[in-house]
């Protein structure tokens, strides 16, 4: 007769949980509402999801560090808690872009902030947990809520954009499920830390390294797609076009923070093993990523493809600090995103401010360079805002995406890598180029003859996002040795 399994709710440990379930809760408080009253006003469900976001910051940032919950497959650790409070920063930043316009009905459905409330508790079990089926759980969860989310901007590149999405994370989904079949095949197991302890006592085993050469190898393309690491990236420029321009910098950002913390727990532990070859492979994908996107970028006659490039370029100058597999490296990731986040939001909301339903520039693209030429002398300000966010992106001091980039460049040569930061250099000097391209339209052309004033959306919730992004693009320099100290506590705290 079997005996009964008596489980407390102490030893569950449910506080590990509370940051989800509060924005799982919060999206059903949303619906819930809309069923018993359709009628309110959109600000009512951006105040609530603020509100919902807010308190999940704050309970994220009361757990205690190395605490593992719910049948031990939550892990609270520096890393779990480090990138939950990224992404919970960044959409709070996002949302209050909802008030910025009546033009943009996606933003008028209680559903859309439903489902960006699920996507994040998707991407907050991704980032906390090490056992391979909950983060395929979050994955998708928060996947298929930001292919809606992409949907809803109701354009006919809005729906390619998200049909694209959808295809090439389902491709990415598979190839996570089949690298993860792999590994508990050959250990029994699906939570990283056991699958690590049965494979460190038998890798001497020939047969053996030859499956994790597949299981590495399937893992490495399921992320390269998350990642848009080359020569996977070729979703990326056309989805980011797609979707409207706040969600296009928020995919920049918070779906890669998720996808490099499981990056770190899965590829660290075969560097950790010894699987060298992991890590020569991350750092070639770095490289061509960095390089090939940098090129592409130059081509571009798009601002809104120019900066989707750019993200692609910046993955790949921070997956090569997950290749050195050292405290300082992991340090540098989420350093570098905590200053990137404001900077590139900034840069993407800029272009909300002069987005139109009917194309006046170009036949093709929303957001040509000619839209900005002669920004100066027609909306100064908004000039000088997006030039500072370009030369944050380009790496010039003191903005902070520089400090980023001084940070992970001197993590490459602690480690022994002092080509890698070369090459590093070398591409942000590239980069330079196309990001001053949009600065020089703005400041040294003439604005473009017959063609309708562009009309700017000036609303105050927009300049408060917009105003906040540039304080803490030019003010970096102050909070840098500060957020440094954290994150590096927080990451050596694991053990990483």
């Amino acid at each position: 007769m079997l005996q009964p399994i008596n489980v407390s709710l102490e030893s569950l440990n449910l506080i590990t949980l509370a940051p989800m379930l509060i924005a799982v809760a919060g999206g059903l408080i949303i619906l819930i509402l809309d069923l018993i009253n359709g009628k309110l006003h959109k600000s009512l469900y951006v105040m609530l999801t603020i509100l919902v976001l807010v308190v999940d910051f704050g309970a994220t940032l009361g757990l205690n560090v190395n605490e593992r919950g719910f049948f031990d497959v939550m892990l609270i650790d520096g890393v779990s808690i480090v990138s939950q409070l990224l992404i919970i920063v960044a959409s709070i930043i996002f949302t209050p872009l909802a008030l910025t316009s009546k033009r943009f009905h996606e933003y008028s459905y209680p559903e859309f902030f439903a489902l960006f409330l699920f996507m994040v508790a998707g991407f907050q079990f991704m980032v906390a947990s090490d056992n391979l089926i909950l983060i395929f759980v979050g994955l998708e969860t928060a996947s298929l809520a930001l292919y809606t989310l992409i949907a809803l901007h109701n354009r006919s590149n809005s729906y390619e954009a998200a049909v694209k999405y959808f295809t090439m994370g389902a491709l990415a989904a598979g190839f996570f499920a089949m690298g993860s079949a792999v590994i508990y095949g050959l250990t029994g197991s699906i939570e990283l830390y056991r699958v690590a302890d049965v494979l460190a006592a038998r890798m001497n085993e020939t047969g053996l390294m030859i499956a994790v050469f597949g299981s590495a190898v399937l893992l490495l393309v399921a992320f390269a797609f998350k990642l848009s690491l080359f020569p996977f990236h070729t979703w990326a420029p056309d989805v980011y076009e797609g979707a409207s321009a706040p969600l296009a910098g928020y995919m920049s950002v918070v779906p890669k923070v998720a996808a490099f913390v499981v990056s770190i727990r899965i590829f660290g532990m075969y560097i950790d093993l010894g699987v060298e070859w992991v890590r020569i492979v991350i750092i070639v994908l770095a490289v061509l990523t960095m390089t090939l996107a940098n090129v592409m970028a130059l081509v571009q006659e798009d601002v809104k493809r120019m900066l989707a490039y750019s993200s692609i370029s910046h993955a790949g100058f921070i997956i090569a600090a997950l290749a050195l597999d050292t405290t300082e490296g992991t340090t540098a990731i989420f350093f570098y995103y905590a200053l990137f986040m404001f900077t590139n939001l900034g840069a993407f909301t800029m272009l909300w401010i002069s987005r139109h339903k009917v194309r006046r520039f170009d036949a093709r693209y929303d957001h040509p360079y000619e839209k900005f030429a002669g920004m100066i002398s027609i909306r100064p300000v908004g000039a000088v805002i997006m030039a500072i966010f370009m030369l944050s992106l380009a790496g010039v001091p003191p903005f902070s995406v520089f400090w980023g980039k001084i940070y992970v460049m001197q993590a490459a040569v602690n480690s022994g890598y002092v080509w890698l930061a070369v090459v590093m250099g070398l591409n942000s000097a590239i980069a330079a180029y196309y990001y001053l391209k949009l600065v020089v339209y703005m400041f040294l052309k003439e604005p473009v003859k017959d063609v309708d004033t562009v009309q700017y959306n000036s609303s105050k919730p927009l300049m408060a996002v917009v105003g906040f992004a540039t304080l803490a693009t030019v003010a970096a320099i102050f909070y840098v040795q500060p957020l440094v100290s954290y994150i590096y506590y927080m990451i050596s705290a694991s053990g990483y």
